[in-house]
């Protein structure tokens, strides 16, 4: 058990990274349909709002840096703070539980980006490869 426990520990800072990118690749999608209408959805989007374009940017080119991990720990906090933003504007005054007000995702993305704040970007990053040249040379 002692093993399993050693390899699990020693794969953390990879599967953190997997995390990482898998979120943000899921992420940007929320802004590439917002901007750019892919992927197709079923709401139909007129002319952006300033919030819901600003929404759109963040969600693209913030989730973009993520996926990178680049400027990890900063990105994830502003992601953070839209998504507890998102959440409180336009899911809680639909109700009370996240299950019917549509706003688990919200709520799920505001916590793992959260998470991210604190563990950084993982071994497989961006900022983790400045840091080892910055240590390096």
């Amino acid at each position: 058990m002692a093993k399993l426990e050693a390899i699990l520990t020693q794969w953390a800072p990879r599967i953190l990274s997997i995390l990482r990118i898998m979120t943000a690749l899921l992420y940007i999608q929320h802004g590439t349909q917002k901007l750019f209408g892919f992927p197709e959805s079923a709401r139909v989007m007129g002319e952006l709002s300033p919030l819901t374009l600003t929404a759109g940017l963040l969600e693209a080119g913030g989730g973009a840096l993520f996926a990178i991990g680049l400027f990890t720990r900063p990105v994830a906090f502003i992601l953070c703070g839209m998504m507890a933003v998102a959440y409180f504007m336009a899911h809680a005054p639909r109700g009370f539980f996240p299950i019917n007000n549509g706003g688990d995702l919200a709520i799920l993305f505001c916590f793992v980006f959260l998470y991210f704040v604190f563990a950084g970007g993982g071994a497989w990053s961006a900022d983790n490869v400045i840091a080892k040249k910055k240590t390096a040379g």
